[in-house]
């Protein structure tokens, strides 16, 4: 019997009459709370502070904030709007504000998140539409459907990479993920969780070893609630438990998504991927990456050059309000980590599964993708 998994928890994220509903996944596990964004602001510090997080997401997200831009500073005005002058507005000048909060929109969600390139892709997208479409008043009609457009590939994507994923993972009984690349992340079943989903559902008996995923426990917090929503048993273990885990000799597979894909196959990932996939190649674990073709980023060569988020010290210092570091030590926290190619066994797509990746499979696969 096939369970239905999309059933069993509220969506990541929905936009209906101009408002942008999320699951703010800094309440969770404890507290189930949808967030609410009228604004590009209240979509900006959504995405900064994750409430909304996950490469896919963030995209979607940041698509939806860019309609928001038009009830948002002056560029919807009411009958008898005056303008600086003080003498009545025209349609016309309400049109170009409009066409104009919409552009710097782009431009200020574009600030929120320096790594995770599905955001820049989707927001390109948004750009796309703004440009080409003359007539005003079917712009604001144009880039919600684009961004419906974003937010339907990326069901359709993470339903693929779980059909692939799974044939990845068939014979697996026990798999080590690390972070969150799940529904939460995603618009349905996530990159990396898609294949375990979808195993699940077929009747496969599968377990699942969730990192931590130190310093915001996004492995505790998010991996582990939402396959216990599923049904999916999981196992939570401190990032320095993977080692020795690995040793044991109890994992079959290792997968994690990514934010960022290089050309030549480097993948960049929440921090922490970099030390998993050398232990997984050290234990002789396949050592597998889950990713949408939005996460592929042609126009870097290497990943020494994706941009790494540095996050505030207060996450490692003092997680939630509780003093761990004393004020006169320095903190790191970076958001991210890079994982060369030559560590991926393979690169999961909803196009397929591209095995020992480097630059030239990549081309290949993605059709040599250009933005």
């Amino acid at each position: 019997m096939r369970l239905a998994i999309d059933c069993l928890m509220p969506e990541t994220l929905s936009f209906a009459d101009n408002v942008l509903t999320l699951i703010d996944q800094t309440k969770l596990p404890s507290d189930l709370v949808m967030l609410e964004c009228r604004t590009v602001e209240t979509t900006f510090a959504a995405i900064q502070r994750l409430s909304v997080r996950g490469a896919p997401a963030i995209g979607i997200a940041a698509a939806y904030g860019v309609c928001l831009a038009r009830d948002t500073d002056g560029a919807r005005d009411t009958d008898g709007a005056r303008d600086t002058d003080g003498n009545r507005d025209t349609d016309g000048n309400r049109d170009v504000r409009a066409r104009s909060a919409y552009g710097a929109a782009i431009d200020r969600l574009a600030e929120s998140r320096p790594t995770a390139v599905n955001l820049f892709w989707a927001l390109d997208r948004m750009r796309t539409v703004l440009e080409s479409t003359s007539d005003d008043n079917l712009l604001h009609d144009r880039l919600v459907s684009e961004a419906k457009a974003i937010h339907e590939e990326d069901r359709q994507m993470c339903q693929a990479i779980g059909r692939h994923g799974a044939k990845q993972l068939h014979s697996c009984k026990n798999v080590l993920t690390h972070c969150n690349a799940g529904g939460l992340a995603t618009s349905m079943w996530g990159t990396a969780l898609a294949p375990i989903y979808e195993l699940h559902q077929s009747g496969h008996a599968i377990h699942v070893f969730a990192d931590e995923t130190r310093p915001l426990l996004q492995g505790a917090r998010l991996t582990a609630w939402e396959l216990s929503q599923a049904g999916v048993p999981v196992t939570v273990l401190t990032d320095s438990m993977s080692g020795s885990l690995l040793r044991s000799g109890r994992v079959d597979a290792v997968i994690v998504g990514t934010d960022r894909i290089a050309a030549n196959g480097d993948i960049a990932n929440k921090i922490g991927t970099y030390p998993l996939a050398v232990l997984a190649r050290y234990h002789n674990v396949p050592f597998y990456v889950a990713g949408p073709s939005s996460t592929f980023d042609t126009k870097l060569k290497s990943g020494d050059l994706i941009p790494i988020e540095q996050r505030h010290r207060d996450e490692v210092a003092r997680p939630y309000g509780i003093q761990l570091v004393p004020d006169a030590a320095d903190v790191m926290n970076p958001a991210f980590d890079v994982t060369p190619a030559e560590l991926v066994t393979a690169i999961i797509t909803e196009r397929g599964i591209v095995e020992k990746p480097n630059a030239e499979k990549l081309a290949e696969h993605f059709g040599v993708l250009e933005r």
